[in-house]
């Protein structure tokens, strides 16, 4: 048996599911042959692909390469048919079109409007939208699981083309009432917060790693008494008074107006993110998702334009693809 999308589709199922017997009953096949498919495919690029055991299957390392450019040719195929199936009336943009919205100001500031606005002009789009912080939305988007995200970014990412958008400056947000040194610019320097309880994303987060390296640079070791990565969450625990935060200036912007936080630009040094469309650079992408993509570009400079969050400003030049 030759290699083709059908012995691909079995592979990739077989790790999706960690187990054999799981992929071939969502694969509707028997299991017996779902096995000689991954066999056909071991004995193709003389690799073992899979390690099996009582536990199910894992990917070798040169199953798990395996696996990521099959999730590649597979969403090539998928997109070809989704596109060929929407020439059947050309006139009609719909199908499905994921966005991943993983930015503090993108989140709460443009997720409803994006909606309402393909609901309107695009009622046959089936608009998925991702705000999780938690995951890794660029690796998505390089292997076709999701059109387009917009996310913190700075540098070049193999596999994706960054589009930077805008650039946000990190503030200190605090629960009301917190003693902090006053200054008459509403400003606090990054070595004042030494003492101050503090909640912030986990490691894994760009904004994470770049308050962690800020502090590292003034040689300060911040005490962090939680991470946490819901927007939500967060904004509830700095209103309860738990602790304070170092994120945008966008994640107060729908706290309680009756208890709003104390918010202060931090300086000394002062502290930004870089906010950037992220789209495959090696996907073709489609009809629907252009005109999604077309609607958030429009979005995303009405938000720059009309000022509507502080700490906004132009963004840096074009970061390439990798």
């Amino acid at each position: 048996m030759t290699v083709n999308f059908k012995t691909l589709k079995s592979f990739v199922t077989a790790v999706d599911a960690k187990s054999l017997s799981a992929a071939a009953h969502q694969l509707s096949v028997a299991q017996p042959a779902l096995s000689q498919h991954i066999a056909s495919l071991e004995e193709h690029f003389k690799r073992k692909l899979l390690v099996r055991s009582n536990a199910g299957v894992t990917p070798t390392p040169a199953g798990a390469q395996l696996y990521r450019q099959a999730q590649i040719m597979l969403g090539h195929l998928d997109q070809l048919e989704r596109d060929l199936a929407n020439r059947i009336d050309a006139s009609a943009i719909s199908g499905p079109v994921s966005v991943g919205l993983a930015t503090y100001s993108t989140a709460s500031i443009l997720s409803m409007p994006l909606l309402k606005a393909v609901r309107s002009r695009y009622p046959e789009v089936n608009l998925f939208i991702n705000d999780n912080f938690g995951l890794v939305l660029s690796e998505m988007v390089m292997t076709g699981r999701m059109d387009m995200a917009i996310i913190y970014a700075g540098s070049p990412m193999k596999g994706v083309t960054l589009q930077p958008l805008l650039t946000e400056e990190l503030f200190l947000i605090a629960p009301a009432g917190l003693q902090l040194p006053h200054t008459d610019d509403q400003t606090i320097a990054l070595r004042a917060l030494a003492g101050i309880d503090l909640l912030l994303p986990s490691r894994m987060h760009f904004l994470r790693r770049a308050v962690d390296e800020a502090f590292a640079r003034v040689g300060v070791v911040p005490n962090i008494r939680a991470e946490i990565e819901s927007s939500e969450t967060l904004r509830q625990a700095i209103e309860a008074g738990v602790g304070a935060t170092i994120l945008p200036a966008a994640l107060a912007d729908f706290s309680s107006p009756a208890n709003p936080p104390i918010i202060r630009r931090i300086v000394e040094p002062g502290l930004q993110a870089t906010v950037s469309l992220c789209v495959p650079n090696h996907l073709p992408m489609s009809d629907q998702a252009r005109a999604v993509l077309d609607i958030l570009r429009a979005q995303i400079d009405d938000l720059f334009a009309t000022g509507r969050l502080p700490g906004i400003s132009a963004p840096p030049e074009q970061v390439p693809s990798a």
